[in-house]
């Protein structure tokens, strides 16, 4: 097992606030497998990345709360197991001695739909089955959690309006029957693929709001998603459907410094054309025995300093604070 070294903040002092991060934990009682590109899986040995990651959080005794990025379970989970599943990974985080803030990713609707998956992740404002919500751990600060499968073929009843309209759109911008395969889209488009999803109107208005009460109250956000929202921090096919719109209201503002994901299992960091860093973080999934990947991130006024376990690389973000 690795271990994790902190990097200088360059202010001295210390932090406003830290909070543990991992994604992609995919657990299921199953033995090893392989994605659709070959990469190997350890369904089981992922729990063991959690505990890990756990027990860090709680040693380090500065942790204030942790995020999951979402897909707790894998969708190999057998059916008549996912409940219980899920219901073991959200136990293991609630040996976590702080807060715990859950997302939905394409996985996790895999397993079980919205109605059943949103209490067990206690994920707030529940109405109508939304999975977005926002939360400010110190007065500087403000979080926004993204759901990226508002429109999405998974997780919605089958004749859910959120449902036909996700379907309509994967028949408009991906020609092939297997609605998951790529084939034939080129550059970004391949990302119109059935295990992604968009952001909705609603959700849509909604952050625009929350980023200029943000704003007005001087709060920094760091915005949070399953699915990516830059193409330069992951490959095509994680990408959110409408990453493009989301930026482009998140872009009217000068409040978002960062923006956090999971779904692209290897990771990426990039800087994108209004200075807004993406970070995207490597996958417990895919960590062979012995190896983790999970962290946590110093929050200071004029950066955020992610400190990385073995598979997840450490990261030094700058931002102008004002």
């Amino acid at each position: 097992m690795g271990s994790a070294k902190g990097l200088t903040n360059g202010r001295g002092g210390h932090p406003l606030f830290s909070f543990g991060v991992m994604t992609d934990v995919q657990y299921a009682d199953i033995p090893n497998g392989h994605s659709f590109l070959g990469v190997p899986r350890f369904y089981r040995h992922s729990m063991l990345v959690l505990q890990r990651a756990v027990k860090s959080w709680n040693n380090n005794k500065n942790i204030n709360f942790a995020i999951h990025f979402g897909d707790i379970v894998d969708g190999k989970c057998p059916k008549d197991q996912s409940l219980n599943a899920v219901k073991k990974v959200v136990g293991e985080f609630e040996n976590f001695k702080g807060p715990v803030y859950h997302m939905i990713g394409n996985h996790c609707l895999y397993n079980l739909p919205r109605d059943k998956l949103l209490p067990l992740l206690k994920i707030p404002n529940l109405d109508g089955g939304r999975a977005y919500y926002e939360f400010s751990p110190a007065p500087g600060y403000r979080f926004v959690v993204l759901d990226g499968y508002d429109i999405s073929a998974i997780g919605w009843p089958h004749d859910h309006p959120k449902t036909l309209e996700a379907l309509k759109f994967l028949r408009e911008r991906n020609p092939n029957s297997d609605k998951n395969s790529p084939n034939g889209l080129e550059g970004l488009d391949r990302r119109f693929l059935m295990f992604n999803g968009a952001v909705g109107e609603e959700q849509m208005e909604w952050l625009d709001s929350v980023l200029r009460e943000a704003t007005n109250m001087k709060q920094k956000v760091v915005v949070c998603c399953h699915l990516p929202l830059d193409p330069g921090a992951s490959s095509q096919e994680p990408l959110l459907w409408n990453y493009d719109e989301v930026m482009d209201v998140i872009h009217r503002y000068d409040c978002v410094k960062i923006c956090l994901a999971g779904h692209d299992h290897e990771g990426g960091h990039s800087l994108d054309s209004h200075g807004i860093h993406h970070r995207v973080l490597e996958a417990a999934l895919e960590c062979p025995p012995g190896t983790d990947a999970f962290g946590y991130i110093e929050v200071y006024d004029n950066m955020l300093s992610l400190v990385g376990t073995d598979r997840m690389k450490s990261t030094n973000i700058h931002f102008n604070p004002y």
